[in-house]
């Protein structure tokens, strides 16, 4: 079948849409200084402020995944659905929060409208590619972490005019009304699009007693255990980091953090594109490698001038989440007929609920120096280097040859 017109256009839209919306996920991360010295807290205290947003995500993916809502309402509809909700809770915890127990009820609700916008967009791509779905995917997982960025450019600026955070949080909400008009406009299925698979326990349980799909999901919870504890943790270090060696201004810092998280959609569209040649291990393994060797030598290089440090964050910005796509990619072509969708489903809710551990485990070492970030990173590094191990063994069995056409 010939590819269906118009779909780089729908593409378009969707990138958009996820960057849009994606913004108030980290809007209180890239202003966790000015709200701990506002409502007096600690560091661990302002990152459960993002643990909410995972949560919210895990449990708004898992309701999606049960009710099958995804076949009784549109696509842009959910997606436009999604991004309000979002942006609303996110425009709220900037206007009206006051402590943490009124604002991590609206972070969440924030992060249960985020799940009604990524996860939906990547099946309507589903619907419009074919051939180019490595290259599309990689697009998509780009938008989302540029939108999950843009928080810092824009504290980055807000610091800059000296404006006070709850104005940079709820500037953070505008993009998301955009994405809404946006999904309405632009998004529809595809001519190859299929009904969305509702989450079946038992059906995830069958996919779960294949060894293969065990070990691509190993990989995947590698993966997630560093990948947003870095994006939570990256704009502290630096700004911690760039005083000690420089005494660089807050705004410089955010600006930087941007440049790192943001370096990353690079790694995305080119692992994209890549992965179906190289084979999914390959790249994983590379990816993870890299990344965790980053994540090590970043925390020995606290305090280090700002060029050597910038290099290896970009670095690991980009190392970081290119493999992101790739480990439900092997799911789906690893899990046993009529089990995949239920298996995706589960391990999303379960790799969100991961990342909680990691963001928290950071903010109880408290670290403020090079020794406690040092430290901080090498835990970080402990996910990559157990996803490596899962993917290399992955990469032994026989059944691995069903991956990316033999390539495994």
């Amino acid at each position: 079948m010939d590819e269906p017109p118009g779909r780089w256009a729908v593409l378009g839209f969707l990138a958009a849409c996820v960057v849009l919306a994606l913004t108030p996920w980290f809007s209180a991360a890239a202003v966790a200084p000015q709200i701990a010295d506002d409502w007096g807290i600690g560091s661990l205290h302002v990152a459960l402020l993002t643990v909410a947003v995972q949560l919210g995500f895990a449990v708004g993916a898992l309701v999606l995944a049960f009710s099958g809502a995804a076949d009784v309402v549109s696509p842009r509809r959910l997606i436009a659905g999604g991004a309000v909700v979002a942006a609303l809770a996110n425009a709220a915890f900037g206007l009206l929060a006051t402590d943490l127990v009124t604002a991590l009820p609206l972070r969440a609700l924030s992060g249960a409208g985020i799940a009604a916008v990524y996860p939906v967009a990547m099946k309507v791509l589903a619907g419009w590619f074919t051939r180019e779905r490595g290259l599309a995917i990689g697009v998509l997982t780009g938008a989302i972490t540029f939108g999950s960025a843009l928080p810092h450019a824009l504290r980055a600026v807000g610091t800059l005019v000296d404006v006070d955070w709850r104005l940079v949080v709820v500037a953070g909400s505008v993009p998301g009304v955009f994405a809404a008009w946006l999904a309405w406009r632009g998004v529809r299925e595809g001519p190859m699009a299929t009904g969305a698979e509702r989450l079946s326990l038992s059906m995830a349980r069958a996919a779960l007693s294949e060894p293969s799909v065990r070990l691509a999901n190993i990989g995947y919870l590698g993966h997630m255990w560093e990948l947003y504890a870095m994006w939570t943790w990256v704009p502290a270090f630096l700004a911690t980091s760039l005083a000690a060696s420089s005494g660089v201004a807050g705004d410089v810092a955010s600006a930087i953090a941007f440049l790192v998280v943001a370096a990353g959609a690079i790694g995305c569209v080119g692992a994209g594109s890549l992965a179906d040649r190289l084979g999914r291990t390959t790249l994983t393994i590379a990816a993870m490698t890299l990344s965790g060797t980053s994540a090590v030598v970043a925390g020995l290089l606290f305090g280090a001038p700002a060029a050597v440090l910038l290099t290896v964050l970009v670095v690991w910005g980009i190392t970081v989440v290119a493999d992101s796509a790739q480990f439900s990619t092997a799911v789906s072509e690893l899990a046993p007929p009529g089990t995949a969708g239920s298996a995706l489903a589960l391990q999303t809710a379960v790799g969100f609920l991961l990342t909680g551990v990691t963001i928290v485990g950071v903010g109880l070492l408290d670290p403020g120096d090079r020794g406690g970030w040092s430290v901080a990173f090498a835990l970080l590094a402990i996910g990559p280097a157990v996803g490596v191990a899962a993917m290399v063994a992955l990469r032994r069995r026989p059944d691995a040859r069903r991956m990316a056409g033999g390539r495994r």
